[in-house]
């Protein structure tokens, strides 16, 4: 194979951008169509000081980082061209090892998922959260717990990840640490995420969950039926806190708006457009993506009912989440709703009942409901069978009023 046959490119690692911006030089080395390996240059550039594989500008930090890569595509090269002058079959992996001047099979997934989660800490506040920090961090703690239950190890190479390890990991998740189906889909989920990124870092090429399925949750209805709303509303109910805790049910039902942002809401976030439609205008605390709500005449009467009610300049009382959840199951009883009812239903209710049961474009709730990806919204908006039902009456008429046929 002639040196043609070898390329060295350079690629910035923007989804482990810090919050300046800063992003990891990737370098993937090809050496013909099929081998193919990629590391990390342990350089960190600008998103906007980047063009076409190479720091852009003129500056010295721009000219000691082209250096640099300039250094690394010789010595690849130089490595490439020394092995084949003496064997054929030389591999990107193998030219990647003697670069970096250590086998891949060293890298360690205890010892990786530890600098994820270093890396996860960083941008907790900026494109993360804290919660999401704790669920890597558990998913880790039983990881570590698995390797040392089957393996007695403290530790194990990348190279050992096969579909073997992966229903092992499963097995005991199910039957040794007694999970539900519900909790090992999200714990897979995590390890798929440090898999994926030691694949983009270059340190395996093997995909081991090809072929898993975990087994999967029986499907609960999330969201409340228009009848089973009314009832929430129209049911007497013996205590005020019962009264407070389904008003902010409601609140969030015809809204959208998630428990975690309802309660950090403050006058600030509310607006009057020109027709008078008064507005909702915050973002997600867990996305940080903006979103946008006009307000139905149900929660303006509840903002006017709890009108300088709530500490600060917060726009509603809320109590802890726990506590309303364990009032909404007393609220369940009262209103014979015969499933569990946690607060966050309400959300589930507002993208399916409210509105796209109301023919509200997928688009628009998406936008609404402050969701990044429309595929987000989708797993809130189940589409009812009245609405399947409503939409296809619709369509029929407007078939019959465009086309006619004699059969």
């Amino acid at each position: 194979m002639n040196q043609a046959n070898v390329k060295v490119s350079f690629y910035l690692k923007r989804s482990e951008a810090d919050a300046n911006g800063n992003c990891p030089v990737m370098a993937k080395l090809n050496i013909g169509k099929y081998s193919e390996a990629a590391f990390s240059v342990k350089m960190k550039v600008p998103q906007s000081r980047w063009a076409s594989g190479r720091a852009s500008g003129k500056s010295m930090a721009a000219k000691e980082i082209n250096n640099r890569l300039d250094e690394i595509r010789a010595m690849a090269l130089g490595i490439y061209a020394e092995q084949s002058a003496v064997r054929d079959g030389v591999t990107a992996e193998e030219v990647k090892s003697i670069l970096l001047g250590m086998a891949s099979e060293q890298e360690t997934l205890l010892s990786y998922f530890r600098q994820f989660i270093s890396n996860f800490e960083k941008r907790v506040g900026v494109n993360r959260t804290e919660g999401s920090l704790r669920a890597y961090r558990n998913a880790y703690n039983h990881i570590e717990s698995f390797l040392k239950w089957q393996y007695k190890l403290s530790d194990i190479s990348f190279t050992a990840l096969d579909r073997s390890f992966i229903d092992k990991y499963d097995l005991y998740l199910r039957t040794e640490r007694n999970l539900a189906p519900g909790t090992i889909i999200n714990l897979t989920v995590q390890l798929k995420t440090i898999v994926g990124e030691a694949i983009a870092d270059g340190i395996i090429t093997t995909y081991p969950f090809t072929g898993y399925e975990p087994a999967h949750p029986k499907t609960v209805q999330k969201y409340l039926t228009a009848e089973e709303l009314q009832r929430i509303m129209t049911t007497p109910l013996h205590r005020q806190t019962l009264y407070h805790t389904r008003d902010m049910f409601l609140f969030s039902c015809y809204t959208g708006i998630s428990y975690r942002d309802m309660r950090l809401l403050t006058k600030d976030n509310l607006s009057l457009a020109e027709d008078g439609t008064w507005w909702i205008r915050s973002a997600r605390q867990k996305t940080k993506v903006e979103f946008e709500i006009p307000l139905l005449d149900l929660p303006l009467q509840i903002l006017k009912k709890y009108r300088d009610t709530a500490s600060g300049d917060r726009l509603l009382p809320m109590y802890c989440n726990s506590t309303l959840n364990l009032y909404l199951k007393e609220i369940a009883r009262i209103c014979n709703i015969n499933r569990p009812l946690v607060f966050h239903a309400a959300r589930h209710t507002y993208a399916t009942e409210i509105t796209l049961s109301r023919g509200v474009p997928l688009e628009t709730v998406s936008k609404m409901l402050g969701h990044s990806r429309i595929e987000t919204t989708q797993i809130y908006a189940k589409v009812t069978d009245d609405k399947i039902n409503t939409d296809t009456k619709v369509l029929n008429r407007k078939i019959s009023e465009r086309f006619s046929v004699i059969i």
